[in-house]
């Protein structure tokens, strides 16, 4: 109760933050109501001159604190909110924090998984480093296998009750901004805020974590160049990861990598066709493959780590997008428009042909360009603002997806600048459409009706027995009146008996009343 109380004046709090770095000025006060125009002015008024919207949002929320510098990672994750420049900037913000104290990892290590240090460790450094929600040390592990390094995950204490505290105020600024104005209900903020608890919930536990590698390590047991760090169950709680440790060279550090022999263009389309099978064909990919979360190993394999926030899409999500992806490298605009209707994405009312030719005024001006000229994120712009005219909602199982391939292509065109996105992704796409969506595929659909409609006709006896039951009560109550239960009766006597001293009361007190009137006017 109490924090819902202090939850606008924590907002206020906040607002004097962005107002001060500049934030501000990103709001289009064209679609605010007079009311909330005035507050905007007035409060670009304290912002400083020296800075820029996107940057200075990002500043502002590394000012606030861990909940708000997550909140800013998060709309990262929200080109459709935030738009793709201001999301470009959020990318770049720094989750560093000071670390907490080794007594306290120690303490928690220990608390954690039950027993000493020295059961589990032979050696825990100091911090190598600290973000919002945990910090990592490098450990030593000796046992009968041998001597190995792990990297050891910590949760930072209390972080917790903090995410909750400010998720409280989150929460009550989306339900303003819907109120505000109710053409960002299609935006769905409340949605958004309900996708940042889940995706925090599962970062504060350390074994999901856990569990993700395990899955995507099943997933990928097949894959060329391309691996993760195995997760060492017996050293991990809800706030304890302890994984295998990576010695590889960060893929920000491209100096370090020309000078060890690396291909930059070959792992620019190892980057672009990793991800593409995550998220097509398994339908599981990491969605934060920043080049902070990426390095080469020594046998030239990518290396993913962080695996706190992970993404999902269903069947119908990757055929979804393969069918999008694939349509637009054919040129093929009215299949790419009619995927949007059979998916249901765009309302029945709208015309394929009239979203048809929208699709086709994106995808002509980018075949007009070089390969390397052609940007993914510009196209999902361009796709947003195409989609709004056409009343598509937001789809927040394609936003992560969609939003973390713009970074996949930011990163590969890093160290390859002259990468052609479209033939890079075509093998991929191309071997999931034939696969699932041709002759084969088919077929594989037509066995799965088959199994399920076969599986539905075992259940029809059933079916029709207990329709005839309720069919025979029917007539009973036809006949004789619907009865009711004793416990209901008994209930609705209850009901009426208070209802009854409630009303005798209020007779009571209106008799005095009137009692009283009358003595007061005699």
């Amino acid at each position: 109760m109490l924090a819902s109380f202090l939850d606008p004046f924590r907002l206020m709090r906040a607002g004097w933050m962005l107002a001060r770095e500049g934030a501000l000025g990103l709001v289009d006060v064209a679609e605010l109501p007079a009311s909330a125009r005035l507050a905007v002015r007035l409060g670009r008024l304290a912002e400083r001159r020296d800075v820029a919207g996107g940057k200075g949002l990002a500043t502002a929320l590394g000012r606030l604190g861990p909940s708000w510098v997550k909140l800013g990672q998060f709309l990262a994750t929200r080109p459709d909110v935030v738009g793709f420049g201001v999301a470009r900037d959020l990318e770049a913000l720094q989750d560093r924090m000071p670390p907490f104290g080794q007594d306290i990892a120690v303490a928690e290590i220990e608390r954690a998984l039950g027993g000493p240090l020295g059961q589990f460790f032979a050696e825990l450094s100091q911090p190598v480093a600290a973000a919002s929600v945990a910090q990592v040390h490098k450990a030593t592990i000796r046992d009968e296998a041998g001597t190995r390094q792990v990297a050891v995950k910590i949760l930072r204490p209390g972080i917790d009750r903090r995410f909750r505290r400010d998720l409280s105020a989150f929460y009550f600024a989306a339900r303003m901004i819907e109120r505000l104005n109710p053409r960002f209900k299609r935006l769905k903020p409340v949605e958004a805020v309900d996708m940042l608890a889940r995706t925090v919930a599962f970062e504060m536990d350390f074994r999901l974590e856990a569990a993700a590698l395990s899955e995507m390590a099943e997933n990928i047991a097949d894959d060329p160049d391309f691996r993760i760090p195995a997760p060492d169950w017996n050293r991990t709680a809800r706030s304890v990861l302890t994984l295998e440790w990576i010695d590889g060279i960060a893929l920000s550090d491209l100096d370090s990598l020309r000078a060890a022999g690396f291909d930059l263009k070959n792992l620019g389309r190892i980057i672009i066709q990793s991800f593409l099978r995550h998220a097509i064909r398994d339908g599981f990919f990491h969605a934060d493959m920043h080049q902070g979360n990426l390095m080469i190993d020594r046998a030239g394999n990518l290396v993913a780590v962080d695996f706190g926030i992970m993404g999902r899409a269903g069947l119908k999500e990757r055929r979804f997008l393969a069918e999008i992806l694939h349509g637009f490298i054919t040129r093929n605009y009215r299949r790419v428009a009619e995927v949007h209707f059979e998916a249901g994405y765009v309302p029945a009312t709208h015309s394929i042909d009239d979203f048809a030719q929208a699709i086709r005024a994106i995808g002509e001006p980018i075949h007009q360009k070089r390969a390397d000229e052609i940007s993914m994120a510009k196209l999902l712009t361009l796709l947003f603002e195409v989609t709004d005219l056409f009343d598509m909602k937001t789809r927040p199982e394609l936003i992560l997806l969609q939003k973390t391939m713009v970074v996949v292509e930011g990163v590969a065109r890093r160290l390859d600048p002259q990468l052609d996105m479209w033939a890079t992704a075509d093998p991929v796409v191309r071997e999931w459409i034939e696969r699932n969506l041709g002759p084969l595929g088919k077929l594989g659909d037509f066995g799965s009706q088959t199994w399920e409609a076969g599986k539905s006709l075992t259940l029809l006896p059933g079916l029709i027995h207990r329709a005839q039951v309720l069919g025979q009560r029917l007539e009973e109550a036809a006949e004789k009146g619907f009865g009711l239960h004793v416990d209901s009766i008994e209930a609705i006597g209850r009901a009426e008996a208070r209802r009854a001293r409630w009303s005798t009361a209020a007779l009571w007190i209106i008799a005095a009343a009137l009692i009283y009137i009358a003595w007061h006017l005699a």
